[in-house]
């Protein structure tokens, strides 16, 4: 049995060596030639999967080890009878991370002492935009969910919804949804120029799902203005060829890592795999936990004379600073497009190890019970 896979899977031998051979390709790149004589198809975000791509292969089973399906012909695949996976959520807790960390550089910024005075909206509440917000709400924020196609399915239930102008009026505004077209809801480029020009100076965009959801040509207007909102952005159109004027003029600029965790690209392998599995019939042997190697930061300790709010930072952006992403980033603004764009997919194929705030343990001294409610929110193992 053949195997072909992105190289950017991890453990790709650990979970799938033993079911047949395993080739290795560079999935922006895939083509038809190359997946012809596969059995199995193991992709990620990057590689477009559709007739084009597998009409007259042996392909039956397709998995992404990603949470968004937007790059899979879904009909095509069903009408093939070739099966298909996805690895829904595997990073959510990666992706909640990298915007809480973001988070709290936006309220270093805006000098407050308290975090959690800030008001979040949050633009689409499925796997990621629902732990964020749990998250956020267990810490205290005051959070807006607007999700039109929740809102309708879930009208008969006890769940407030808010429409996208009152969740763009917000201190910060994250974006979570899938990318859609041609359809109710349609989320391809659902800030427009018209939203753009609502968020203020004094607030924080952050688009960690996808890049299309924004026009990113009206965004670059709408920076150029001299009351522009700080952004920060982990997605962009065109990727990986972005935009060099728009990456300098956004306030935190990182390139497609938001849900780059270890433990979240393990987990994506893992729920591929456990379906692979599932469709040939063969037992589930492996777990990612098993392949977790021990964490480069094991431990961080606070006393009593710890402020609750600083210390919470400390150990957030221990685990992860998103200004290491966006100096990498902005390093390979030099050069023509097609150079640009391979470093793109270098900074993401050589992404350093990034671990999760549950791979840290906190051990504390005399500390309120607030603070320690506050690191169990995000995760944190704790010691007391």
């Amino acid at each position: 049995m053949l195997i072909v896979a992105d190289e950017n899977i991890p453990l790709l031998d650990a979970f799938f060596g033993e079911v047949g051979e395993i080739r290795r390709v560079t999935g922006r790149t895939l083509t038809r030639e190359q997946v012809a004589d596969a059995d199995i198809l193991l992709v990620r975000s990057v590689t477009r999967v559709n007739r084009e791509l597998l009409e007259g292969s042996r392909v039956r089973f397709v998995g992404t080890a990603t949470i968004g399906t937007d790059h899979i012909d879904l009909a095509w695949l069903k009408a093939q009878g070739i099966r298909f996976a996805a690895a829904p959520g595997c990073n959510a807790s990666s992706v909640t991370e990298y915007v809480l960390s973001v988070i709290s550089l936006f309220a270093e910024r805006r000098g407050l002492d308290d975090w959690t005075a800030l008001s979040v909206g949050i633009v689409g509440v499925g796997n990621v935009g629902g732990e964020l917000a749990q998250v956020l709400d267990r810490l205290g924020f005051k959070v807006h969910l607007c999700d039109p196609p929740r809102e309708e399915r879930e009208a008969d239930l006890d769940q407030t919804f808010v429409s996208l102008e009152d969740a763009l009026d917000c201190d910060v505004v994250t974006l979570h949804t899938p990318l859609t077209r041609n359809q109710p809801h349609a989320t391809h480029h659902l800030l427009s120029e018209q939203h753009l020009a609502t968020i203020g100076a004094d607030q924080l965009l952050i688009n960690s799902g996808r890049g299309e959801v924004i026009d990113s040509t009206a965004l670059l207007h709408r920076l150029e203005q001299p009351d522009a909102p700080l952004v920060a952005l982990d997605v962009w159109e065109q990727e990986p060829a972005i935009n060099p004027g728009l990456v300098e003029k956004t306030w935190l600029a990182t390139p497609h890592i938001a849900g780059y965790s270890l433990e979240g690209k393990m987990q994506g392998t893992e729920m591929v795999y456990q379906a692979m599995c599932q469709f040939m019939g063969l037992p589930v042997r492996k777990k990612a936990g098993q392949f977790l190697p021990e964490p480069a930061l094991s431990k961080i300790s606070f006393t009593s004379a710890a402020e609750e709010d600083v210390a919470v930072r400390t150990a957030l952006l221990a685990c992860y600073d998103p200004r290491r992403d966006d100096a990498r980033l902005r390093l390979t603004l030099q050069g023509n497009s097609t150079e640009r764009a391979a470093e793109f997919d270098r900074l993401r194929r050589d992404y350093p190890v990034r671990r999760e705030c549950s791979s840290l343990k906190i051990q504390l001294k005399g500390t309120s019970k607030s603070l320690q409610d506050s690191f169990r929110a995000m995760g944190f193992k704790l010691k007391i």
